[in-house]
């Protein structure tokens, strides 16, 4: 479940079984590389490789309990589609945003 903050400097709060405790933090590590990776990809126009790795990252935020990561994913993936390089731009910028908020609970 997530808590989205009134501000925008406030940290998102996640809360994720504490069963996942172990894979969280490599998780959100792998995450941070598919930032840069995608970040890479747009820089070359490379927009093939953003939609596959956003189809890739749609399929795994909610599994952990990140809906903001598929919500994000999906539309980053709907503009890589239509090589729209602003549109990839801005969700790349939200997607590093909420990487950089993001606070997890385990329960």
């Amino acid at each position: 479940m997530e808590k989205h903050p009134q501000d925008s400097a406030d940290k998102i709060i996640v809360e994720v079984d504490a069963d996942l405790e172990d894979l969280i933090p490599g998780f959100l590590e792998r995450r941070q590389q598919d930032l840069q990776t995608l970040k890479t990809a747009l820089e070359h126009g490379d927009f093939e490789q953003i939609q596959k790795l956003a189809h890739t990252l749609k399929g795994v935020g909610g599994g952990y309990g990140f809906d903001a990561i598929t919500d994000i994913s999906q539309q980053l993936q709907l503009a890589a589609e239509q090589h729209a390089a602003d549109a990839v731009a801005e969700n790349l910028a939200e997607l590093e945003t909420y990487l950089q908020r993001v606070e997890v609970i385990f329960i």
